[in-house]
C-alpha cells in the first residue's frame, strides 16, 4: 500500500481526466454560490486542450489516477494568473492544495520569469481563502460578479529561489 503522490506537467492524454476532476471538485463551489452556471462546470474538452498547449498546467497523480490540477499563465509584465487549484475531495486536508500551488508558483518563476502571482475565488470559499493566506496571499481587491458571489483578487510577490532549491515536479509525498 502507502503509495505516494507525484506533481508532474499534464499531459494532452491527461485532459478527460482533469476536466472530470474539475467537475467534481467545482460541484460544492456552484451549490455554495447558487449557480451551476460557473465556467469550471461549462468548460469544454477542446478549451481545457487549448489552456493544455498556452500555458503551464500541472497534475497530482496517485499511481496513475489523476487526484488533483493547477494551471497558471504569466502575463507580459510578469504576473503569474493562476487558476483552477483542483484536489479530488477524498485527498483534500492532507496539504496537496499547497504542494499544487508551491509547484505551479515555483514553475512560472523559473521557467516563466513571473515577478508575482494572482488568484481569485470566491468571497464564500472559507477554505480556499484561508489557505490562500497560510501560503502567503493578500488580498488585493473584489468584484462583485452576481448578485450572489463576489470574486476575492489575491497577490504575492515571488520570493526567488536559488536554482537548487526549486523542488522537482515528480517529487513524492
Amino acid at each position: 500500500m502507502g503509495m505516494s503522490v507525484t506533481i508532474s506537467s499534464a499531459t494532452d492524454e491527461d485532459a478527460e481526466n482533469i476536466l472530470k476532476l474539475q467537475y467534481l471538485c467545482y460541484q460544492r463551489e456552484a451549490e455554495l454560490y447558487g449557480d451551476y452556471g460557473i465556467e469550471p462546470l461549462t468548460q469544454t474538452l477542446a478549451a481545457l486542450r487549448t489552456e493544455l498547449g498556452d500555458g503551464c498546467v500541472l497534475v497530482a497523480r496517485l499511481g496513475t489516477e489523476v487526484v488533483g490540477s493547477v494551471r497558471g499563465t504569466v502575463d507580459p509584465d510578469g504576473t503569474a494568473r493562476i487558476g483552477k487549484l483542483i484536489v479530488h475531495p477524498r485527498m483534500q486536508r492532507h496539504g496537496l492544495g499547497g504542494r499544487l500551488l508551491g509547484a505551479i508558483e515555483a514553475r512560472l518563476a523559473a521557467e516563466r520569469e513571473a515577478k508575482r502571482f494572482r488568484l481569485f475565488t470566491g468571497h464564500r470559499s472559507e477554505g480556499n481563502l484561508r489557505l490562500y493566506r497560510r501560503l502567503g496571499y493578500e488580498r488585493t481587491g473584489a468584484e462583485q460578479v452576481s448578485r450572489t458571489l463576489s470574486q476575492v483578487t489575491l497577490e504575492k510577490s515571488v520570493v526567488p529561489l536559488p536554482t537548487a532549491q526549486i523542488p522537482p515536479l515528480a517529487a513524492t509525498a
